[in-house]
């Protein structure tokens, strides 16, 4: 589903100008790219706020209604104030459908439940990494890339590798290959599993001593019957 939003010409520029914006209720920014020119604009501080909410608004191709002609952009970066939500300046970047596009998409994790990690070992699996970086042509840009951890299993991890991309999308090369996730079994349950086992070992090792001290018992007994025996045979004497 297409993503629009729309935006109006902004004629000032500078701090002066962008503050006495964002106390009427707009947010500047810029559109850049292409064989335009960058141009300002301000935007619906309410409207745009709320569109940020929504993840696809971050890894889609968006509409941006401009004077009445539409847009084909990216949202590059967007700028918040430190402790209020109010959005400080937003950058748009023209999006050319016939050159690749290097994006950072979410990345969905799915089936960590059901893999061997979680069910057969109570492991929790950490997803390392959030998000992935791709190129991509603009019509083939995902709005995120699926993970599936089904096969995950404990001291394993998944790499970038090891993802399953759509058609036409790579990950951008790098020197190393990043870890997206992994399970762990939680040390408390470990130490608990192991005291579990230390105390049954202990439980037999004191199960098997009265046993052994019986049998001592019983092979000694009998020597003393034959004592008792002799005695008596010699009071006869």
């Amino acid at each position: 589903m297409a993503i629009e939003f729309t935006a109006f010409p902004r004629a000032t520029e500078g701090r002066g100008a962008s503050r006495r914006m964002r106390r009427a209720g707009k947010a500047p920014g810029i559109v850049y790219g292409g064989t335009a020119r960058p141009t300002p604009i301000e935007l619906d501080h309410n409207a745009l706020f709320h569109a940020l909410r929504n993840e696809a608004f971050h890894s889609s191709i968006l509409t941006m209604r401009l004077d009445g002609a539409a847009t084909k952009v990216l949202l590059r970066d967007v700028q918040m104030h430190p402790f209020r939500n109010e959005i400080l300046h937003v950058d748009f970047q023209r999006v050319d459908e016939n050159r690749k596009i290097h994006m950072k998409v979410p990345l969905h994790f799915i089936n960590g439940e059901n893999s061997p990690a979680v069910k057969l070992n109570g492991a929790i699996v950490s997803h390392v990494t959030t998000e992935l970086d791709i190129s991509c042509l603009p019509k083939d840009l995902p709005e995120f890339i699926e993970v599936d951890l089904i096969e995950l299993d404990v001291g394993h991890s998944m790499h970038v590798s090891a993802l399953k991309l759509p058609a036409g999308v790579i990950a951008v090369p790098q020197k190393t290959d990043p870890v997206v996730a992994t399970a762990v079994v939680p040390r408390a349950q470990v130490e608990t599993e192991e005291e579990l086992a230390a105390a049954a070992a202990a439980a037999g090792a004191e199960g098997a001593a009265p046993a052994a001290a019986t049998a001592e018992g019983a092979a000694a007994a009998p020597p003393a019957v034959e004592k008792k025996e002799e005695k008596k045979d010699d009071k006869k004497k």
